[in-house]
């Protein structure tokens, strides 16, 4: 991809060189611009507006991506300025072909051309501009300019496509991309074996060959930049990963601390900070050999890489959409550093801009950059550094699956500035501000689409234009989302029956459960009652503990949406206290070696939470059946009274009149007054976890004879 100027005096051959070596699309013709905005192709009043519409042209083209030829004389350097800055501004090389034709052959063709009988001064003119220009094609902002001085060169041209350096959208992986290492040497090594590459190191004391790290399976490994600075093991990193670059089992992109180092070894002056001077320290004890290797290294380290067909692309510090695949400086800034918000945090560092959240690009893009304590897809996008040099471990992502692989840090080899678990701070400090500052929420956590790895499930999926409806209602009626461990779901039927007027049938449900693989069915009475999560802990300590919320008493009784289950909170106190006291005369909080738990329940009576339900739905029906039933069913007899047999009719209605009455008695059994906590009944029918436990592998009879000890409590 670049902007390719055409240079040449008319009559040069500009047009014939374009059409052999070019596709008709992507060539841009001043000429041709013109004679579109007026008609006429000479005519020179309509060149403002035709080099506006060139210039809208090649723009378009640039922002898809498509390499474009502008076909124009650009003997100006003013010209050529405006092609340069289009290349600047889409991010691209502009690449300069010049066809520096004698002048007496430019002259001779127009001479054949009746729409270029301007006289031989046009060209004169226009071949001195270009003679005085040759020179500093290079100093004007072309990366590869090219001269042809004849038509024998013309004719024996070839132009060849050659990919960019970050495009190698050939490579199809599987691929282990790997965090920043700082220096991490035994850490990285552990981590290569866990991803299954078979680590030599070498023998020898100098260390300078021998070093291999391939996988069996052809996997290929991928650094994030930051190999180097503030680790202990900085030269022997190096080592490792120039040797895996050499024999075609890694690739790595620059790191901001490999722009540095690079610099400071080619004499330039910065400023020795972050850990350089570790990095620098130890390759004084290498060879100048190797020092010079790792010069050569760190040069030629590309921004980033646009893998398997562009579905995937690694970056230090993150990539946006409109610079994935281009070549500029101000890509590769972007790279290396992210983007800041011009402000600096309490720390002295600076804010970075959270592009991730505006990320909306088809590829998946691994960054690492700024230390996280845990890896989060956003958007596509996942940061897998998690801070090994200052103590956290060292991540890989293997793709295309999607799984992450760490090693924890054997030490914190260099305090951070920023500490790496913030609320670790903000939790030992004394000012309130602060305190609360711990449990403030932020939205970006909750904004775009998400994918949340789970031990139990793999990775789960969360839509953007789902996460903005649940953020709506989690907002305005939701508990702290600290409490809502879990949401449970809706009831999940079997297939509806094929039987004739049958929704179910007792024998399809049960080929049902045994094509699914279940083996045995436990029937139990249904309890018609209100979904209630209940977290109980044994003290408010407990609750602070596990999950980081105080002033909030020893739990909460939620509903299904995550909304307050009582409105009145000494109820809901009273309550908690009830149920922890049925835990302990269970002796499930010893059993279980716990002090919280997690109960899902139906919480009785039924009208305490869906009296709305219950009156326009249920008793509404029974109301209207018992009502028009009834009616009938005294017609009827009016009319058997006077001779006429309605005897069918009659049982038909006396029937149906029953079953309306069970029908409401059904859900009356659970409907009552609750003027008090003596007036709830709770029935759990599922521990869902304790400390350190998910009982998802219990037996549905273990669950049924906890309920059972619960209820004896």
């Amino acid at each position: 991809m670049c902007l390719v100027a055409l240079i040449g005096p008319t009559g040069s051959g500009k047009s014939s060189f374009a059409a052999s070596h070019f596709k008709p699309t992507e060539v841009v013709s001043s000429d041709v611009c013109r004679a579109t905005v007026a008609d006429d192709a000479t005519d020179q009043a309509a060149t403002p507006d035709a080099f506006a519409l060139v210039n809208f042209i090649a723009a378009t083209r640039l922002r898809a991506g498509r390499l474009t030829v502008i076909d124009a004389t650009s003997v100006q350097p003013e010209a050529r300025k405006t092609l340069v800055a289009l290349a600047r501004e889409h991010d691209c090389l502009p690449v300069a072909i010049v066809l520096n034709m004698p002048e007496s052959l430019c002259l001779a063709r127009n001479k054949d051309r009746p729409d270029r009988q301007f006289g031989p001064q046009v060209v004169r003119r226009q071949a001195e501009q270009l003679r005085r220009s040759l020179r500093g094609l290079k100093r004007e902002g072309f990366r590869h300019v090219f001269v042809l001085d004849s038509p024998e060169e013309v004719e024996a041209a070839a132009v060849e496509r050659v990919p960019l350096w970050v495009n190698l959208q050939h490579e199809h992986g599987p691929f282990d991309i790997i965090g920043d290492v700082h220096g991490c040497y035994d850490e990285l090594a552990i981590l290569l074996e866990r991803l299954g590459y078979q680590l030599e190191t070498p023998e020898g004391a100098d260390g300078e060959t021998g070093f291999s790290a391939t996988h069996p399976e052809g996997r290929k490994a991928v650094f994030v930049g930051d190999l180097v600075d503030r680790g202990p093991g900085v030269a022997k990193v190096l080592k490792l990963v120039m040797d895996m670059e050499a024999q075609g089992s890694a690739l790595c992109v620059a790191g901001n601390h490999e722009s540095k180092l690079s610099r400071k070894l080619r004499g330039r002056n910065v400023q020795v900070s972050h850990g350089l001077a570790e990095s620098l320290a130890q390759l004084e004890l290498e060879s100048p050999a190797f020092r010079q290797r790792v010069d050569q290294f760190l040069d030629g380290l590309i921004s980033h890489y646009v893998l398997d067909d562009g579905g995937l692309v690694v970056a230090h510090a993150g990539m946006k959409t409109e610079y994935q695949g281009r070549a500029s400086a101000r890509v590769r800034d972007f790279c290396l550093y992210g983007e800041t918000t011009g402000e600096t945090d309490e720390f002295g560092l600076p804010v970075r801009s959270n592009w991730a959240a505006d990320y909306r690009g088809r590829a998946m893009v691994v960054y690492g950059h700024t230390p996280v304590v845990e890896p989060a897809w956003l958007n596509g996008t996942i940061n897998v550094d998690t801070g090994c040099v200052f103590g956290g471990k060292l991540t890989a992502l293997r793709y295309p699956e999607k799984e992450l692989v760490s090693v924890p840090a054997a030490r914190v080899y260099y305090e951070p500035a920023k500490p790496l678990v913030e609320a670790a701070r903000l939790e030992d400090s004394s000012a309130p501000g602060e305190a609360r500052a711990a449990n403030l929420l932020d939205i970006d956590d909750v904004l775009g689409k998400r994918i949340v790895a789970t031990r139990l499930r793999g990775n789960v999926t969360v839509r953007e234009e789902n996460a903005a409806a649940a953020l709506e209602v989690m907002s305005r009626f939701a508990l702290d989302p600290r409490w809502l461990v879990y949401l449970p779901p809706t009831i999940s039927p079997c297939d509806s029956s094929r039987l004739p007027d049958m929704l179910e049938h007792p024998a399809e449900v049960f080929t049902y459960f045994r094509n699914s693989g279940v083996s045995s069915v436990v029937c139990e009475e249904k309890h018609m009652g209100s979904r209630a999560i209940v977290v109980a802990g044994r003290d408010a300590a407990a609750i602070e503990r596990r999950f980081g919320i105080t002033g909030e008493g020893i739990g909460a009784c939620y509903t299904r949406t995550g909304r307050r289950f009582f409105e009145d909170r000494a109820l809901e106190a009273e309550f908690l206290e009830r149920v922890g006291s049925a835990l302990a005369d269970a002796g499930l909080w010893d059993e279980l070696g716990t002090d919280w738990v997690v109960l899902d329940s139906e919480l009785m009576p039924w009208s305490v939470k869906a009296q709305e339900l219950l009156r326009e739905q249920y008793a509404a029906v029974g109301a209207a059946a018992r009502t028009s039933l009834t009616a009938a069913d005294a017609l009827l007899r009016q009319t058997a009274a006077r001779g006429i047999d309605v005897g069918e009719s009659l049982v038909g209605v006396e029937e149906r009149l029953r079953l309306a009455q069970l029908y409401s008695d059904a859900y009356a059994r659970y409907c009552w007054p609750v003027t008090s906590l003596d007036d709830i009944r709770l029935a759990p029918f599922h521990l869902l976890a304790s400390e350190g436990q998910m009982h998802t592998d219990r037996a549905h009879l273990w669950h049924m004879d906890v309920a059972k000890r619960l209820s004896q409590g």
